[in-house]
This record gives C-alpha cells, sequence and structure tokens, in this order.
C-alpha cells in the first residue's frame, strides 16, 4: 500500500527572512534528497487545498485566526514573540499547512493510502489556542486529530511527537480530555524551550494520565531514546489502543542541530519510525499521518526525513531496497 506525501511550492511562501531557523530551505534540502535518491516518484502525492476556517476554529480562537490574517496583510514581520516571524503570505500557507494534514487524514482515514508524511511549513505543535509560539501559528497535527475524530468518527487518537522542543501547544489543546492520548519525548525542559513537558504534566480534569511527558536529559541519544519508546511510549500506546496513530515528526534532537542538544542519528529516527508503524499495524490497521515540525539542520534534517519516509514506505520484505533508495 502507498504512503502519501503532501508537498507544495507554495509552503516556500512563508518568509521568515534568511536567517531564520524555520526558513524555505528546509523544504527545498528535503525536496533535493527525495529526487536525488529517487524516492520522490514512489510516493503518492495527495493533492489538497487549504483548511476550511470551520476546523481551524474548532482549536484555535476566531479572534487569533483573525489576528494572524490581519498581520500577515499589513506586512508585519512577528506575531506574538520575535521567534514567530511572518511574511504577507503567511497568513494563506499556513492555511495550507493545515488543510495539507487534513487531506492526509482523509487519505490514511479513508484507505487511499497506508501512511503519509506532511513536508509543510509552518510548523503547528507550539502553537496555542489564541496564540503564536515558536515559528507555530496554526496547530497542524491537532487539527488533523480532531478533523480524524469529528468527522472520520474516530474514537481514539494518539499522537507521538518526538521534536527537541515540547509541543505544548498539542497538549493544552487536549489535556482536558482522553479521546486523544498525547506523548511527547522532548529535551529537558530545565534546559530547552518553551520551559514546559515535566514528568507530573499528565492532563487535567477528564484528561488525567492522557498527557504522558517524557523529558531527556540533554546528551540523550539512540539509546536513551530507544529505552523510552520501548519502555513508557509502547505501553502507553497499547493501553490506548488508537483508531490512527500521528506523529509530531521533528527531527531536532538528531546529533548536530543547531537548536537542541541530543546526540540522535538518523537512523535512531528510522528505527523510532519503524516501531511506531508496526505499532500502527497491530493497533489500527497501520493509519498514520505523520507531520514535520522542527530540524534546523539542512543536510542532517534532509538525511532524517528520507530514511522516516523509507521507514513509512517499507514492506518488512523490502528493508534493502528502501534502504538502498535512501543513501544507507
Amino acid at each position: 500500500m502507498a504512503t502519501g506525501f503532501v508537498y507544495s511550492p507554495r509552503f516556500l511562501d512563508h518568509d521568515t527572512g534568511r536567517d531564520h531557523p524555520e526558513r524555505p530551505d528546509r523544504l527545498r534540502a528535503i525536496v533535493d534528497r527525495l529526487k536525488t535518491h529517487h524516492i520522490w516518484d514512489d510516493l503518492t502525492h495527495i493533492p489538497f487545498g487549504p483548511a476550511p476556517l470551520e476546523w481551524v476554529e474548532r482549536l484555535h480562537d476566531r479572534t487569533y485566526i483573525e489576528r494572524v490574517k490581519q498581520a500577515c496583510e499589513a506586512g508585519e514581520r512577528f506575531i506574538d514573540t520575535a521567534d514567530s516571524a511572518i511574511s504577507p503570505a503567511s497568513y494563506e500557507v499556513a492555511l495550507l499547512a493545515a488543510g495539507g494534514a487534513i487531506a492526509a487524514a482523509d487519505a490514511v482515514a479513508s484507505g487511499r493510502v497506508h501512511n503519509a508524511f506532511c513536508a509543510s511549513r509552518p510548523p503547528g505543535h507550539h502553537a496555542e489556542r489564541d496564540r503564536s509560539m515558536g515559528f507555530c501559528l496554526f496547530n497542524n497535527v491537532a487539527i488533523a486529530a480532531e478533523y480524524l475524530i469529528r468527522h472520520h468518527g474516530l474514537s481514539r487518537i494518539t499522537i507521538v511527537d518526538f521534536d527537541v522542543h515540547h509541543g505544548n501547544g498539542t497538549q493544552h489543546l487536549f489535556e482536558n480530555r482522553c479521546d486523544v492520548l498525547y506523548v511527547s519525548l522532548h529535551e529537558h525542559p530545565m534546559h530547552q524551550y518553551p520551559g514546559t513537558g515535566f514528568t507530573h504534566e499528565r492532563g487535567v480534569a477528564g484528561g488525567e494520565a492522557c498527557t504522558l511527558n517524557i523529558p531527556l536529559d540533554p546528551g540523550s541519544g539512540d539509546g536513551e531514546y530507544r529505552r523510552a519508546v520501548l519502555d513508557l511510549v509502547t505501553p502507553a500506546i497499547e493501553k490506548h489502543r488508537p483508531d490512527a496513530l500521528l506523529l509530531s515528526a521533528g527531527f531536532d534532537a538528531v546529533d548536530g542541530d543547531p537548536l537542541g542538544h541530543m546526540r540522535v542519528s538518523p537512523h535512531g529516527f528510522q528505527w523510532m519510525t519503524r516501531h511506531l508503524k508496526r505499532l500502527a499495524e497491530s493497533l489500527c490497521g497501520g493509519r498514520v499521518v505523520s507531520i514535520l515540525e522542527g530540524g534546523y539542520d539542512l543536510r542532517l534534517l534532509a538525511e532524517c526525513v528520507s530514511l522516516h519516509l523509507t521507514a513509512l514506505m517499507q514492506d518488512e520484505g523490502h528493508d534493502e531496497i528502501m534502504a538502498m533508495k535512501a543513501g544507507v
């Protein structure tokens, strides 16, 4: 079964400035790598458009959405924080990124593809209900989760976030409910932005115990991540028994990323992807939607994404062929 892929050159129009870490060259590097290693043509390219406002408004305040629109139309350079750079096209591009997440969710839920990856920007997991944070405007993975529940009638969604930064926005949007299990592996908040994601943050009210934060010490690498996935992440997912698995796929925990202090190898991300994919195969028919978050060294990001994609694309009997395509 095919792996879906969401990408548009329009994502490059979100202009954050040449020196901003979250810049269009991130996607250019990914696309170049996928084409060079002959992965691009093996993907099923999913058509998509901007997210309908009704779905964005389910998770973001209407006044915030309008404020983003007006700030972009006015040519402002930032919104809410100096980290969140914007340009005249950013509002439309952010709606397109959310629309790509919805289209990927549709394709996976309907069985048109087995799983899907969104090479989109701006990222989303820091976006709160009413404010931008950490390069993020609209919370793409949260919108996809809500869409799967409300439109496709799925009962339970698990989101696994392995970005080096804690996804404060995703946690806060779902922390009072248990139909969405949010699991985050991230650099310890005492050492990393945004300073949230401690182990005691487990959800509130009706969402108690449906948030699992796994903060890891700076310098953690493949071994520490593997143990966390096997000992903590896997039992939590098996207990939740989701109908679909969503990934906030940030690759800034890779060894050498300028914004992280971790030592995960590109193959460490590939192992994690394979393991989560196998879990999804056993629990929810393999339904996985992965959405790009961070990753700021261009060469390493492109390598990580290509290995992530080949793991999603692999049938168990074709590992060697796909590894060759990834340049392993």
